[in-house]
């Protein structure tokens, strides 16, 4: 009952490890249909926290449900070895490229920081008891891989979704490159928030257009980010809003839109009068004067200005803002980037060159005081863009990168069917993750890193376009890098590969650590020879945040390569938090480690308490919740302790009996015992996780310890070794046992296989290979059990009360007296004859013609009432089997022993008709 898992989980595992189960269980299956679950790469960096062991766990029970639904069931693990933290790890011991190291040797020291930490993750993944390929895992960083994933980009070459651009892209300045969407996290930020005069360049022109008197006119913008002034263009406004002249008392006006005027007025402090108004379409084409650079730009109309805040125009700077960029590329505008990768503006830059842009703000903003252009200043708080790992805000910025187009070549049209044909489990993932592909900007795939798979590709220097022969070249240079590694391109020149170096240079740019793990499904089977790499998986399954991340990246290369999803199913799963619903963090103090659970309670109390979550929304962990889970654990346990120490001396070769000879109690118990089964095997199937974890403990608890466990005990502690009644009531415990230990086998695997292995009868193939039980074809049911029940569970409540009241101790001090006018219920009553007492668990059990004075009515659910009375037993009580019956003592030989143990002592043993 200690179970001991802490000591024991250990040995088993150590025993899994040496046999190789999993290889094993995979040979024994081989012959089955496949189900594939690919498993998302966490990052090879730092321990494992419990999100990963969540992620893992759901991973795991899936895997082995779908092998008792008779599935050859894959699990290759993996992991993502790209990327900047594990360059910044290596930095801290090693220095930046080019100081200490060169980058190829930096490069080898990622390679060997990625796979030490990979060996971490993996043998607390191991701990967990998640069977898988530990010993053939896909890495990123695997030469075979990165070949593939060189393939992949080929084959995306040739499908024409590969487009160069000068774009703004979020860029972090502690990471000197651009960012991901998915590698972006919104953070609250204070801003200096500015209105800024633009004065125009033709007054009189605009004053015509409103029809007023003409007079010096300024078009204001509202920003938050004064540094990107310098890259401005042009004024965005809405066409169909409407715009006002507004007469200040200075003599001047300013133009702004009409439903921010009062605002805009306000905030300023000044007075003005509205003297003319008109569409934003009328402005198209006016120019005005840049604050401090030396040009004029024009207003032009933009169906994304809005009147949520600030003046209705919009300061467009193509060069620092998606929308910005796309009005740009509409009017011809330039996209102008003032702003040097490392976040310092470049020589020529108005007012800031040579300054920081995290300085820029307050060096503007004095300019445009000073100046007069400064209409009003203001802090700002609102959310921003940071970067998910330095924390840092980032900015936008136009540099020469490669993307993936959205809508160059239908692959956004294609995103969007492939989500239509997949199923989101819960249904709510649809929604969100069909928004994200709706609005998302094109991806860029490339980076300016060291540690990464190459962008192995050749530009044109006059054109900057592709090679034609990209994915040919793309190919070739595979075969090569899975021979010889990545320094096979890193140390090679254009011509190595027969290209003409006058005409083209070779990218110096790495991809992106998303589109690493985004041709998973292309890269992990060849890579690993365990899968095609073709194949569309069963499921993928993941934290919500990878409707941005890793569901989104892995959707794109899929309908990019293959016009399709890379799979049929998604699940999401949400974040742990603590009993209260905090986010869990370090500095509360309320992390829960797996490693320390496993250390004092086991993994499998871990896992039955990942079962037990409803993983749909957060899931909440602590030390109290886990010890109630361990209580619902060792009731579970107890279940098989009870069915285990009862087959003691049970052959199902030579004991079992066939289904017609069973007794009506115990058959009745395998028909709820399959009932639960069907009931189990759909809740698996719907991943509906927590139904399973409910169902099983109510069953243990209520259905077998309550009820059926309780009745059987003197039964088997009383009849003969072979008599019917207890080879019939083994009989059931066998087949239930059988039951019960795959059904907690995908949950509590360690504890599954130790009771499998005590279960009796061949053992010789792993719980992990087996399928579903298959119970007996049982004969038609001819009692009304439910009614039993009923009549069970309100003499139990009429029982509690006696031995509350002092009138019993226990309840086979108890003799029970029943009466129902309702005749079906007094038939099934009286099917139970003499035998009611031992349902009941009382010394005696009379079902009387009519109702007596002392009798209690009880309403039960079926609608039928039921009299009970219960009344101390007057008889001895008997020593083997504790009823209190009158003849006790009547047997010379056996004094002590009531008539019924004497006859199973020393007799011909007694008669069981139903339970």
């Amino acid at each position: 009952m200690q179970a001991k898992l802490v000591q024991r989980e250990p040995d088993r595992l150590a025993r899994w490890q040496a046999e190789g189960l999993y290889a094993r269980i995979q040979q024994e299956t081989a012959d089955r249909p496949p189900f594939l679950l690919v498993d998302g790469p966490p990052y090879a960096n730092g321990d494992i926290h419990i999100g990963h062991a969540v992620n893992k766990i759901l991973k795991d029970i899936i895997v082995k449900s779908a092998r008792l639904d008779g599935h050859h069931a894959a699990f290759v693990p993996g992991w993502d070895c790209h990327g900047l933290p594990i360059e910044l790890q290596v930095e801290k011991k090693h220095g930046k490229v080019g100081r200490k190291l060169d980058a190829a040797a930096f490069r080898e020291k990622c390679r060997a920081y990625a796979a030490e930490q990979v060996a971490r993750q993996r043998r607390d993944f191991e701990r967990l008891g998640v069977l898988a390929d530990w010993d053939q895992p896909y890495l990123t960083m695997h030469p075979a891989f990165e070949a593939e994933q060189l393939r992949a980009l080929g084959d995306i070459v040739a499908n024409g979704h590969v487009v160069r651009g000068f774009k703004p892209v979020h860029w972090c300045l502690d990471c000197a490159s651009s960012l991901a969407e998915a590698e972006v996290e919104y953070a609250d930020k204070r801003s200096t928030s500015v209105d800024v005069r633009f004065p125009a360049a033709d007054a009189a022109a605009v004053a015509a257009a409103f029809g007023v008197e003409q007079a010096p006119v300024d078009f204001v913008i509202w920003t938050t980010t004064p540094w990107t002034l310098p890259a401005n263009q042009a004024l965005a406004v809405h066409p169909e809003l409407d715009y006002v002249w507004l007469r200040l008392s200075e003599g001047r006006a300013i133009v702004v839109a009409a439903e921010l005027a009062s605002s805009v007025l306000e905030r300023a402090g000044v007075e003005g009068q509205a003297c003319g108004r008109v569409a934003g379409a009328a402005l198209e084409g006016m120019r005005a004067q840049h604050p401090f650079a030396n040009r004029t730009v024009p207003v032009v109309c933009g169906e994304h200005v809005t009147l949520d805040a600030g003046t209705g125009i919009v300061h467009t700077a193509p060069g620092h803002g998606a929308d910005d960029y796309v009005i740009g590329q509409r009017y011809g505008l330039e996209t102008a980037n003032p702003v040097g990768g490392d976040g310092v503006f470049v020589e020529g830059t108005p007012l800031v060159a040579g300054e920081h842009v995290r300085k820029a703000d307050p060096v503007i903003v004095d300019a445009l005081r000073d100046s007069g252009h400064l209409l009003h200043e203001a802090p700002f708080d609102h959310s921003y863009p940071h970067c998910w790992r330095h924390k840092t805000p980032l900015i936008f910025r136009a540099t020469p990168q490669w993307f993936i187009a959205m809508d160059g070549n239908g692959l956004r049209e294609g995103a969007m069917a492939a989500i239509d044909a997949t199923q989101w489990i819960p249904a709510w993932g649809e929604s969100r993750i069909r928004s994200m592909v709706e609005g998302r900007p094109d991806w860029c795939i490339s980076r300016q890193r060291t540690w990464g798979v190459p962008m192995a590709v050749f530009i044109d220097r006059q054109t900057q376009d592709l090679h034609p022969d990209t994915p040919a070249l793309l190919r070739r240079i595979a075969a090569a890098v899975e021979a010889d590694g990545l320094e096979a391109w890193f140390g090679s020149q254009p011509a190595d590969w027969g290209v003409d170096p006058e005409q083209y240079e070779a990218s110096t740019d790495t991809l992106d650590v998303w589109f690493d793990s985004g041709v998973v499904h292309r890269c992990a089977g060849p890579a690993t020879g365990t899968a095609p790499g073709d194949a569309v998986a069963d499921l993928y399954l993941e934290g919500s945040d990878q409707h941005r991340g890793w569901f989104q990246s892995s959707l794109l290369t899929s309908v990019a390569i293959h016009g399709r999803a890379p799979y049929k199913a998604v699940l999401t799963h949400g974040f742990t938090v603590d009993e209260h619903g905090h986010k869990m963090s370090k500095s509360a103090g309320n992390v829960v480690p797996p490693q320390q659970v496993m250390k004092t309670l086991g993994a499998d109390i871990l896992r039955l308490w990942v079962a037990s979550a409803d993983y749909s929304g957060e899931i909440a962990i602590s030390d109290n919740l886990l010890k109630r889970v361990a209580e619902a654990y060792r009731r579970i346990r107890n279940t098989l302790r009870f069915l285990l120490g009862n087959l003691h001396d049970f052959n199902p070769a030579q004991h079992a009996l066939a289904p017609e000879a069973l007794l009506p109690g115990d058959a009745a118990a395998l028909r709820e015992a399959q009932a639960m089964q069907e009931s189990l095997i759909q809740a698996y199937g719907r991943r509906e996780l927590h139904s399973v974890y409910q169902k099983l403990h109510n069953y243990c608890v209520v259905d077998l310890g309550g009820r059926y466990l309780d009745v059987l005990k003197d039964r088997l502690y009383t009849t003969g070794t072979d008599s019917l009644a207890r080879r019939s009531a083994q009989t059931a415990l066998w087949h239930i046992g059988e039951a019960v230990v795959r059904w907690i086998t995908p949950i509590l695997s360690f504890t599954a296989e130790e009771a499998w292995e005590a279960l009796p009868g061949d053992r010789s193939r792993s719980v992990f290979v087996q399928t579903w039980w298959e119970f007996p074809a049982l004969p038609e049911n001819t009692l009304d059990w439910e009614a039993l029940r009923q009549v069970r569970s309100a003499v139990k409540k009429r029982l509690e009360t006696a031995r509350n009241g002092g009138q019993i101790k226990g309840d086979l001090d108890a003799e029970v007296f029943l009466h129902s006018s309702d005749a079906g219920l007094r038939q099934t009553m009286d099917a139970l004859g003499e035998e009611m007492r031992f349902w009941l668990l009382t010394s005696d059990a009379t079902v009387v013609d009519s109702a007596e004075s002392d009798m209690e009515p009880a309403a039960l659910d079926s609608g039928a009432t039921l009299s009970i009375a219960i009344r101390r037993s007057g008889h001895e009580k008997c020593v083997r089997c504790w009823h209190r019956r009158a003849d006790v003592g009547a047997d010379a030989e056996h004094p002590a022993l009531c008539g019924r143990c004497v006859s199973n002592v020393s007799g011909a043993g007694e008669v069981r008709r139903v339970i």
